[in-house]
């Protein structure tokens, strides 16, 4: 194990809380995740998240897809994506990590899926480690000793899920177009809000247009250019649902300078222009892409290089 420095203790205070370290691990609830009573409009998380049901049926809007939620549903949020959880009477204990957590564990929170139905003995394991980690979290409140022993629950947690078998559908087949569409996720996610030209890069990534967008194809059936513009969209979804910002200052945030270009950009590829987007978001899944996007867990993890 690889520390530096003293690393702070796992809480129980608020999980929106913005005063939590980087490396902190805190459990909680799903009320906890939102500043007031219910849930009016997506979040937007700025940490990992483990969400698992214990109690009611209802529905969570991640990144504006609908999941149902029941009883040992598990769901992996991820920073930068919005959150919404809706229904009568469902509860869930919230694990929550921030990016140094982990810090010298041999684990890849991206290899846990966003969504599975947990039965069986699997669901018994898993359940088992989220309640003593909670647990843990609570009775050891504020003891710096007790940080490694939440780290290593954590850990042998997320690997647990990584190895559960994967009904998922969506995932790409190991190959050079695979691995090509990784790398090509991962620059969209540092560079979409300075450019969204497909030329810019294969520069980057020191290949073709051809091979960028054979690969996309392959592993979404849609092109280099749709990926590109499909995240960028994305975003600007995230933020008028989420936040209060001016509309005019999230399309030059995204690369737009003129206020019309963002709506014809944003009406073009979402379906509605972000005037009635914004003015839908506190009703459930007010709008679905145009598009279908690959699931957030696939094929790797935006953002993470």
């Amino acid at each position: 194990m690889v520390t530096t420095g003293q690393p702070s203790p796992a809480t129980r205070i608020g999980l929106s809380d913005a005063r939590l370290d980087t490396d902190e691990i805190v459990t909680g609830a799903l009320d906890d995740l939102t500043a007031g009573p219910g849930w009016h409009r997506p979040i937007l998380l700025d940490r990992d998240l483990l969400i698992l049901v214990t109690h009611g049926h209802g529905t969570a809007e991640l990144d504006f897809r609908a999941v149902p939620c029941r009883p040992g549903t598990l769901l992996h949020a991820r920073p930068g994506q919005a959150l919404r959880c809706l229904g009568q009477q469902l509860d869930a204990t919230v694990v929550s990590w921030g990016p140094d957590a982990l810090r010298g564990l041999d684990v890849d929170p991206d290899a846990v899926p966003t969504h599975r139905q947990l039965a069986g003995e699997d669901a018994d394991a898993v359940i088992t480690e989220v309640s003593q980690l909670a647990v843990d979290a609570d009775r050891h409140a504020l003891v710096p000793a007790a940080t490694a022993l939440l780290r290593h629950q954590l850990a042998v947690l997320l690997l647990r899920l990584s190895l559960l078998p994967c009904g998922e559908k969506g995932r790409p087949a190991p190959g050079t177009e695979a691995v090509t569409f990784r790398r090509l996720c991962r620059e969209v996610e540092r560079g979409y809000r300075h450019t969204r030209r497909v030329e810019d890069y294969a520069a980057q990534l020191g290949c073709s247009v051809r091979t960028l967008t054979r690969a996309c194809l392959a592993v979404t059936g849609r092109s280099a250019k749709q990926v590109i513009d499909e995240r960028v969209a994305l975003q600007a979804c995230r933020l008028l649902a989420a936040t209060d910002d001016p509309i005019a200052r999230i399309g030059r945030q995204l690369g737009f300078p003129e206020p019309t270009n963002f709506g014809r950009f944003f009406t073009r590829e979402v379906g509605v222009s972000p005037g009635a987007f914004r003015a839908a978001r506190e009703q459930p899944l007010p709008v679905r892409l145009v598009r279908p996007r690959p699931p957030a867990d696939s094929p790797a993890p935006p953002g993470r290089a």
